[in-house]
C-alpha cells in the first residue's frame, strides 16, 4: 500500500513521548540556539543507552514556548499522517523545575496540543511517573493529572527501569489515578519480561500497556491479555532500535495478533528511531504481510481503545470501515 492510502486511514495514535516526538528540524534549530549537541539517533544497545539520548532531547526544551512549539508540531504532523487523535507522555517533574512549576509545564504542552489542532481536541495527555524518581515524584505526578483530568489529561502512565523498579511499587498511587477516573497506561514488557506486563494488568489495573510484546514469552498471558481485551500499543520500530528484537522479522506482532491480543501501532519516539505513524502501518504490511482488513482493524482498535471524544472517534471509525472496503 502506498503511504497515500495509508494517511487516507483514519487511526489514532496512543504510544508517544512528547520529547520524541521533536522534529528534526526544530531539534537542529533548538540545539543551535542554545549550543547543546543533537540527541544521537539509530540504534541503541539496550534502553539506558537510549535513556542518555532521551535526556538530550529533553534538555533542548529550554522555555516553555519551546514546548508549546514541539506540542503543537505534534499535533500538526499527526493530521498530515491521518492521525485523528494522538495520546502523548509527558512526565513534568523530570524538569526538575527549571522551567517553572509542574502546573507550567503541563499547561504549556496543553496549550500546544490546542493551538496545533486548531478546532477541536486531537490529543490527550497522559502524566507520567518516572520509575526511577523518589515515589514523591509519583505523588507529584497523581496530584498534576487529578487536576486537569478535565482540561485534557487522560490517564496516568509508568516509564523507565522496569526491572529495577517493579510495578507494584506503585499499586496505590495507581489505585488512586483509576478512582479519579485516570485511565492506568503504564509501559511494560520492553526491557523486562512478561511478569512486568502482568504486573502492569494486575497490579495496576491496565487496560492498555504501553508496549507489553514480552507477554508473548508467557501463554497464560497471552491468553489473559485476549480474553480481557487488554490492548497492547506496539511500537515495532522502535522495539528493533532498542535491541529488544533483532530485526523486524522477529518481532511477536504476528504472534499476539493471532492469538486475539488487541493491538495498536505507533512510532514511539520518531525523533530517535526514523519513523511515524503511516510508516509504522506500512513496515508492519511489507514485515509480517498484513492486509488491508488486518490494517483496519488495527486502526478500528486505536480508536475505540483511545479516548478520543465520541463525536470525533465515530465519523473516524465510520471511514475506516469505508477504507477497509476499498
Amino acid at each position: 500500500m502506498s503511504a497515500p492510502d495509508l494517511v487516507a486511514l483514519p487511526k489514532a495514535e496512543l504510544h508517544l513521548h512528547l520529547e520524541g516526538t521533536i522534529r528534526p528540524a526544530t531539534a537542529a534549530e533548538l540545539a543551535d540556539r542554545y549550543g547543546l549537541p543533537m540527541p544521537r539517533t539509530g540504534t541503541f544497545a539496550n534502553l539506558a543507552e537510549f535513556v542518555g539520548a532521551y535526556e538530550a532531547a529533553r534538555d533542548l526544551v529550554g522555555t516553555l514556548d519551546d514546548l508549546r512549539r514541539v506540542a503543537a508540531e505534534l499535533v500538526e504532523d499527526a493530521a498530515a499522517q491521518g492521525v485523528v487523535w494522538s495520546e502523548v507522555h509527558v512526565i513534568p517533574p523530570t524538569y526538575s523545575g527549571r522551567l517553572g512549576p509542574d502546573e507550567a509545564v503541563l499547561e504549556a504542552v496543553l496549550d500546544g496540543l490546542a493551538a496545533g489542532a486548531g478546532q477541536g481536541p486531537a490529543a490527550g495527555v497522559i502524566v507520567g511517573v518516572n520509575r526511577g524518581l523518589p515515589i514523591e515524584a509519583a505523588e507529584r505526578s497523581l496530584r498534576l493529572a487529578v487536576r486537569y483530568a478535565d482540561a485534557g489529561v487522560v490517564g496516568l502512565g509508568l516509564a523507565g527501569d522496569e526491572a529495577g523498579y517493579p510495578a507494584g511499587r506503585f499499586a496505590e498511587v495507581f489505585a488512586r489515578a483509576r478512582d479519579a477516573g485516570l485511565r492506568a497506561l503504564p509501559h511494560g514488557g520492553e526491557a523486562a519480561g512478561p511478569e512486568s506486563v502482568r504486573a502492569c494488568v494486575e497490579a495496576l489495573g491496565a487496560t492498555r500497556v504501553n508496549h507489553g510484546v514480552r507477554a508473548v514469552e508467557d501463554p497464560a498471558l497471552v491468553e489473559l491479555l485476549a480474553e480481557r481485551g487488554i490492548t497492547l500499543d506496539v511500537c515495532p520500530t522502535s522495539n528493533v532500535a532498542l535491541s529488544v528484537y533483532p530485526s523486524p522479522a522477529e518481532h511477536p506482532l504476528p504472534r499476539l495478533i493471532a492469538a486475539g491480543v488487541p493491538v495498536t501501532l505507533a512510532s514511539d519516539c520518531p525523533l530517535f528511531v526514523a519513523t511515524n505513524a503511516v510508516e509504522e502501518y506500512r513496515r508492519a504490511a511489507e514485515a509480517f504481510g498484513l492486509g488491508r482488513g488486518e490494517l483496519a482493524a488495527i486502526a478500528r482498535t486505536s480508536l475505540t481503545a483511545s479516548s478520543c471524544p465520541p463525536d470525533r472517534r465515530a465519523p473516524a471509525l465510520a471511514a475506516v470501515e469505508e477504507w477497509a472496503a476499498g
